[in-house]
């Protein structure tokens, strides 16, 4: 029996005798005085005390599960663990959810207490809306797996052309075919990285008509491969995409679209002739659009959940980020004009001005120290050690923070993940079981985890089964 703190009503002749009702919740009971469980009347607690007073009446059939006369216990086939943290309403006018209880359970525990939502603290409130977004992004993830795998058979045959090639570039754990692309555009941006690195060596590069170095027509060959399977992959995505123009605007889609984009240009101004090309704006031109090519390594990104999670991490870490930012910014603009101040005086000083000096700030307080500036005089050295503690702290500071990010970041992905896979598993397991109309044996990884089982036998509901991933987690 718990061990929750009753109140009584003493007169001047002895005690008064309260109604009371003796619960049986899963095996475990408890003892409830009336004058508890008035202060809300609206619970189905409230209502069985007042059922029972002063002579039972047919309602309480509808209120508990099993009534037992003899003992005058009143059974309920509910859950003893959220029980307890039921009975925190009648003595502390609040409920706090245990850690270890699912929210989405608790809620329906709650509901059949009769208990409204409002009466749970603000953390825990908190927490629920974490859980159900969480619920909802693994339910969109299992949608979107579903239709990457069956399609919409509604569509007309363009639309379901259009579906496909979206699946099979975009999708590389739609099938195999899909995989394999996926390989494929990998190993053409890693190939097209290496080659634009390597073009650059002397030793590899040859001389035109005028002496000049230039690239190795063997290197522009397979540049020429690569940025022509980039193309090609990037307008299949463009015609295939649901939508063109958010397609358009995303980051990485504009990643690719500038990692193909200088090829062109510079094919274009080629074809205009060598006149065009002598100009030295053109030529200067031409070498800035040569440089973007570097931001193909980013399309990496598309085929590595560890850089999107860094990127989603870096996004939710803005805050600190600029945080960061402010700290080196005023410690820079400090350190120079200190720096300056007690260096421009020395005959050999190389702080030659204050915005000159922010070079040897920000080097100084990244603890970088090239050594091309340098103080000469005893208090500069002495701003030189300040400024360099001071970057330390100020560059420590928020990394703890974008760490965080990033681990719950990536934790949240890995379960998102595992969680989608095993509502699969249990709409799979769920139809067979429809179709044959008998229980079969369950095995690999459902006959590992009872809860999984437990949540398939309770039909079809796909909410059911995600309230017990909630509670997996």
């Amino acid at each position: 029996m718990w061990g929750i703190h009753r109140s009584r009503y003493r007169s001047g002749s002895g005690a008064c005798e309260e109604p009371e009702i003796v619960v049986n919740i899963g095996g475990l009971k408890q003892v409830f005085f009336r004058d508890v469980l008035d202060r809300f009347p609206e619970t189905r607690l409230a209502e069985l005390v007042n059922s029972v007073s002063p002579v039972p009446t047919e309602e309480i059939s509808s209120l508990c599960d099993d009534y037992d006369p003899d003992k005058g216990e009143f059974y309920f086939d509910r859950d003893p663990d959220a029980f307890k943290c039921i009975t925190e309403l009648y003595y502390y006018g609040e409920i706090h959810i245990k850690r270890g209880i699912c929210p989405i359970c608790f809620m329906k525990e709650m509901d059949f207490w009769k208990i409204d939502s409002d009466y749970l603290d603000e953390c825990c409130k908190s927490h629920l809306q974490e859980v159900e977004d969480e619920l909802e992004e693994i339910a969109e993830k299992v949608r979107t797996i579903l239709v990457d795998r069956d399609g919409d058979p509604s569509v007309s045959g363009w639309q379901r052309f259009q579906t496909w090639t979206w699946r099979l570039m975009e999708k590389p754990e739609s099938s195999l075919a899909a995989h394999i692309i996926a390989i494929l555009s990998f190993i053409f941006i890693l190939i097209s990285s290496v080659v634009m690195c390597v073009s650059t060596i002397p030793d590899l590069q040859v001389e035109d008509e005028e002496g000049k170095l230039t690239e190795n027509p063997t290197m522009e060959w397979i540049e020429t491969v690569c940025i022509g399977w980039f193309t090609i992959e990037y307008v299949l995505r463009l015609l295939s995409s649901p939508n063109k123009v958010k397609f358009a605007l995303a980051f990485m889609n504009v990643v690719d679209f500038m990692a193909i984009m200088p090829f062109f240009v510079v094919l274009l101004l080629t074809s205009l002739g060598a006149g065009v090309m002598e100009l030295a704006n053109v030529q200067q031109a031409v070498q800035a659009l040569r440089i973007m090519r570097i931001a193909r390594i980013f399309k990496l990104a598309r085929h590595s959940s560890g850089l999107q999670t860094l990127t989603s991490a870096l996004k939710s870490s803005l805050k600190e980020l600029g945080l960061l930012l402010m700290y080196m910014g005023v410690g820079v603009f400090l350190f120079s004009a200190l720096g300056y101040t007690v260096e421009q005086h020395h005959p050999e000083t190389l702080f030659t001005s204050i915005p000159q000096s922010f070079w040897w700030a920000v080097i100084t307080m990244t603890t970088v120290g090239y050594g091309d500036v340098y103080p000469k005089t005893t208090l500069g050295r002495c701003n030189a050690a300040i400024s360099f503690l001071c970057g330390v702290i100020a560059i420590a500071l928020p990394i703890h923070p974008i760490i965080n990010n990033f681990v719950l970041f990536y934790n949240k992905q890995q379960v998102l993940e595992t969680a989608a896979k095993h509502e699969i598993e249990l709409m799979a397991l769920r139809s067979d079981q429809d179709d044959e109309g008998t229980p079969k044996h369950v095995c690999g990884t459902l006959l590992k985890s009872p809860r999984k089982w437990g949540a398939a036998n309770q039909g079809p509901n796909m909410n059911t089964s995600l309230e017990r991933t909630a509670e997996i987690k």
